[in-house]
């Protein structure tokens, strides 16, 4: 059996084929339907499978050059998903609400996160103790406040090479933020998206757990293979480009 028809069989049996009502559909996507079922669109998987691979094959360059991508995916079928993903591959991701100017103005955003690591340093040092009691649980809620909104980037230093999101309809103000930075987009974009500015579509179900799970699987997995071929080089001139303290 071939590569491809195991991967077209993976995704049917993942439900990754069903769009959604043929009345929501995006004039963009009609190269990608099969036909209509029952007034649901189908996605003609065998046209997906392609746009898929240049996708992974994309996000294995970056990471074999060392890049980074931040995974977004804020609906709720999607959240947990990309955050397991995107913390097994050490990436940023952004689980829930984007917060505006994540991408536009990130360093003002970059300063709130330093804001919470500082806190957060001085409280497991005891350094909070010379505040009254009511300071701190002031200081506490900011600090549950900033961890709901930045938590997932806090590793990030500097803006991301590409981002991954799920549902670019949905998540368009971080579609857009990407965009005006020349931050290239791999997006899961069902029938209802608009994928004429989307880098890099994948188009299939981007509604249900199972199909979102295959398609985040199959891009993690593409990164980890991209950064076993990371060259020493790789490393050495990420070193070279991280800011000096």
């Amino acid at each position: 059996m071939s590569t491809e028809k195991t991967t077209i069989e993976a995704m049917f049996a993942a439900g990754t084929h069903f769009g959604l009502g043929r009345s929501r559909r995006n004039p963009t996507i009609a190269p990608f339907i099969f036909g209509t079922k029952n007034a649901t669109d189908l996605f003609d998987l065998e046209k997906t499978k392609p746009a898929l691979d240049a996708a992974k094959a994309y996000v294995g360059q970056l990471a074999s050059e060392g890049k980074t991508i931040i995974f977004v995916g804020g609906k709720r079928e999607a959240s947990a998903i990309i955050k397991n993903a995107a913390m097994s591959l050490n990436l940023p991701y952004v689980e829930g609400r984007w917060i505006g100017g994540t991408f536009t103005n990130f360093p003002q955003i970059r300063k709130r996160i330093d804001r919470f690591e500082k806190i957060v340093s001085d409280r497991e040092k005891g350094e909070l103790l010379k505040y009254t009691k009511r300071e701190r649980m002031l200081i506490g809620k900011e600090v549950e406040k900033l961890e709901k909104m930045f938590f997932g980037i806090v590793s990030s230093k500097k803006l991301p090479d590409a981002m991954f999101v799920i549902d670019p309809r949905r998540e368009h103000n971080a579609v857009k933020e990407a965009q005006d930075m020349k931050i290239p987009v791999i997006a899961l974009s069902n029938s209802d998206c608009d994928i004429s500015d989307i880098d890099f579509p994948i188009v299939g179900n981007d509604g249900s757990r199972q199909s979102i799970k295959f398609f985040v699987e199959e891009i993690a997995k593409s990164y980890q293979a991209g950064k076993k071929l990371a060259k020493p080089a790789d490393v050495s001139s990420k070193v070279a480009d991280a800011p000096k303290v």
